[in-house]
């Protein structure tokens, strides 16, 4: 496990919190006031401190990415609003992304431009290395936890929603016409392609694999590695809800499935024998149930969007 953190600042505290304690890979979060012109400050004196109320997020850089966290930050603030997020207006609910290393803001300027690109206008969020960060008054902290029907300007149920679905499923019949016969035995039927036999096992180009049926987005070539099994292997998916996990219990064998999430293709498994400095696991995929698209015609087919994770 790898500790990290990250400041966010998204309007009401209480909502921006109890969103990314749904989200798989942070591990703690903590409500303060960040980025004012005092070193003290508390909820009372926001105004006159210019402080913003700000969430503190350590996460596990193995389970989940800088960029899913930025990514996931942008769609849940109005990121042109000024000041105000929700019914909440002041200074103190303006939004801003506050970070502690150099790294961390090239990964958040890369996802303002694409905003800003997109939308075709300049956002207003902060962008700054943090300063007087200051833990807020224990009321605050977990707020939604502990009174549930408190007001929250967030839908939180969107922290269970995939950030990049992909395309409906085919029926059988189209699957059987449209993928090669072993991409559909791999995917629909989970067989295994021969060792050995992928041209994705020793790839180098920079970009991402999605999946062949859906086009979900699931592994980012910054995550792939040779672990010498056979089979094209990852140390994590690109995005923490690309994919779903069974038990798989078959050839007298105990061993977890790993399926995208929304087009339930079969892909390989996961173990527990990866890398220690990357958090340990290998992902062991078929090449067959995986499409690359290289880092330079990512925009051209639409994954724009995904290029800070590559």
């Amino acid at each position: 496990m790898e500790r990290r953190e990250i400041y966010l600042a998204g309007g009401c505290f209480w909502g921006v919190e109890a969103y990314y304690q749904r989200v798989r890979g942070i591990l703690d979060t903590e409500t303060g006031y960040a980025n004012g012109n005092k070193e003290q400050t508390s909820y009372r004196q926001l105004s006159q401190s210019g402080h913003a109320e700000t969430v503190k997020l350590v996460y596990d850089v193995h389970q989940i990415s800088l960029a899913e966290i930025v990514d996931r930050y942008l769609r849940v603030i109005d990121p042109f609003s000024l000041n105000r997020q929700g019914n909440d207006v002041g200074t103190q609910y303006r939004t801003g992304i506050y970070y502690v290393r150099e790294e961390d803001r090239r990964v958040a300027e890369a996802f303002l431009s694409y905003v800003e690109r997109t939308e075709g206008r300049k956002t207003v969020v902060e962008l700054e290395e943090l300063r007087h960060f200051i833990p807020a008054e224990k009321i605050h902290q977990d707020y939604l936890r502990k009174y549930p029907e408190g007001y929250c300007h967030i839908g939180l149920s969107e922290a269970q929603t995939p950030l990049y679905p992909g395309e409906e499923v085919p029926s059988r019949t189209e699957l059987r016409q449209k993928l090669s016969r072993e991409a559909y035995e791999v995917t629909q039927e989970a067989a295994t392609e021969k060792p050995g036999s992928s041209c994705y096992l020793h790839h180098t180009q920079e970009g991402i694999y999605v999946d062949i049926v859906t086009g979900q987005p699931l592994f980012s070539t910054a995550d792939q590695f040779d672990a010498g099994c056979g089979w094209p292997s990852f140390t994590r998916g690109i995005t923490t809800d690309a994919m779903e996990y069974r038990g798989d219990f078959s050839f007298g064998m105990q061993r977890t499935e790993v399926k995208s999430r929304e087009g339930g293709s079969h892909l390989g498994h996961v173990f527990e024998d990866g890398p220690q400095k990357e958090g340990g696991l290998r992902y062991c995929i078929n090449g067959a149930a995986l499409r690359f698209i290289p880092k330079e015609r990512m925009k051209e087919e639409g994954y724009e969007r995904l290029l800070p994770y590559v």
